[in-house]
């Protein structure tokens, strides 16, 4: 990308796209809702196989990428979003292209970032009843009716998780992501958690409930880094990739 197009003003969402929409009937929600007949279901897995196949197709060829999750709720002013739009400049000038769920606050802040440092930025949306709209910081986002063919492309196509401060939705993708390299399902990789101030309540909560009561192991707590410099956060992922660059080769 040329410094040219980095000073391109901000974006549409392409023609014809919509984004949020409210689900057509039968989708996530009905699924949910317990037994029906067979061919119903039947219908709905071949939905489900279909959404992953357009998901690998369009985010096969991306590159090396970081997921950066965090609240909607952030204006321009606020700090986390101004973090996030550093962060998401480093990330670019690092080579990595940038993927969050591309809606406002630190979702648009970091897509922002990675615009401006040139590298891809990427949305990876979810349909839902709540009307919602693409910042305009976005080359390229992606659909999806379902949250679990959602988090599977998350997974899949992302090199490390950062997490800034947000809702339900936030702690749901980094505690599941947790949950997978804990018990072995995925290969471990960089959670980043950022805003050390605000997540500082849930970290003494993690430390003294579930690691004193053993609910969870010492070492557990291994899987997260906690830091507020997005050139920490770089060397986090540079040391991360050596590290399996050496696991490979051996």
């Amino acid at each position: 990308m040329s410094n040219q197009d980095h000073h391109k003003p901000p974006q549409p969402a392409p023609e014809g796209k919509s984004w949020g929409k409210e689900p057509p009937k039968g989708s996530e929600h009905r699924l949910l809702k317990g037994p029906r007949l067979r061919r119903q279901e039947l219908m709905t897995a071949l939905t489900i196989f279909a959404e992953f196949i357009r998901g690998f197709r369009k985010l096969h060829f991306i590159g090396p990428c970081v997921t950066v999750f965090g609240s909607a709720r952030f204006e321009e002013d606020n700090e986390y979003y101004q973090l996030a739009r550093d962060l998401g400049n480093k990330l670019a000038q690092a080579g990595y292209g940038v993927m969050t769920g591309g809606g406002p606050g630190i979702m648009e802040a970091a897509n922002r970032g990675a615009r401006e440092g040139g590298g891809l930025s990427l949305g990876c949306n979810i349909e839902l009843p709540m009307e919602q709209f693409p910042n305009p910081y976005l080359d390229r986002f992606v659909d999806f009716k379902y949250f679990f063919v959602r988090k599977v492309m998350l997974v899949k196509y992302s090199d490390a998780f950062i997490v800034m401060p947000g809702g339900f939705g936030t702690l749901d993708e980094v505690f599941e992501t947790m949950v997978l390299i804990q018990t072995g399902k995925i290969e471990k990789f960089p959670i980043i958690i950022m805003g050390k101030d605000f997540w500082g309540p849930l970290d003494i909560f993690i430390q003294e409930s579930l690691v004193n009561k053993g609910t969870i192991s010492p070492e557990d707590m291994n899987l997260i880094h906690v830091t507020d410099d997005p050139d920490e956060v770089i060397q986090i992922l540079a040391e991360a990739q050596a590290e399996k660059t050496t696991s490979s080769s051996a």
